[in-house]
């Protein structure tokens, strides 16, 4: 099973159990560095979860995700029409003042990292807010059926090298959902440097 195939055939288990998880914690490093009534892209929305918290802020939101099936749950949460693509083929002449790529990029093999950082950076303005988080590890695979790329501090360094985008800041933080608090997670926040 790949794990494109994972989210569909578990979107609504996978809805549920996200869709009330508290990231105000992480909001609260990203929303401040924004100007009011920026354009966020929020890739790989799954849920809608944060999505639906950006348009409430008043931010204006274009979101994506590769499960057609996560994105119309995401559709019907938040009223958005949510792109059925992944990180490569984002259709948009747009440029945002933001990306928020929350438990996304960690699906996509290490070796595919760097590149996918580069289309990205590609979509935001310079000076651009530039939010990604991975579990905290070394380790890369399939594991409860889906592929996961771990990351520490020196993995996503080297996966920026080649890219306009510089690490603004890191931190680490326990999984909110219950029974989750011992997995870690590495946040950053990058800037795209002109």
């Amino acid at each position: 099973m790949s794990t494109l195939q994972y989210y569909d055939e578990n979107a609504q288990d996978f809805f549920l159990s996200t869709i009330n998880a508290d990231l105000s914690e992480l909001y609260a490093h990203f929303l401040p560095r924004l100007k009011a009534n920026a354009l966020i892209l929020d890739t790989g929305c799954g849920s809608g979860r944060d999505s639906k918290v950006f348009l409430d802020k008043g931010f204006r939101v274009i979101a994506n995700d590769a499960s057609p099936k996560l994105a119309y749950s995401a559709n019907q949460y938040t009223g958005l029409e949510i792109q059925v693509c992944d990180f490569h083929h984002i259709q948009t002449s747009i440029s945002f003042d933001a990306i928020w790529a929350c438990a996304s990029l960690l699906h996509v093999a290490a070796i595919d990292l760097p590149s996918t950082f580069q289309v990205l950076a590609a979509q935001l303005v310079n000076n651009g807010i530039f939010y990604c988080s991975f579990k905290y590890g070394t380790s890369s695979g399939m594991r409860n059926g889906r592929y996961f790329t771990d990351a520490n501090e020196a993995y996503l360094k080297e996966w920026l090298k080649n890219t306009p985008l510089i690490i603004d800041d890191t931190w680490i933080t326990s999984d909110v959902r219950p029974g989750r608090e011992t997995e870690k997670w590495l946040n950053a926040i990058l800037v795209k440097v002109a």
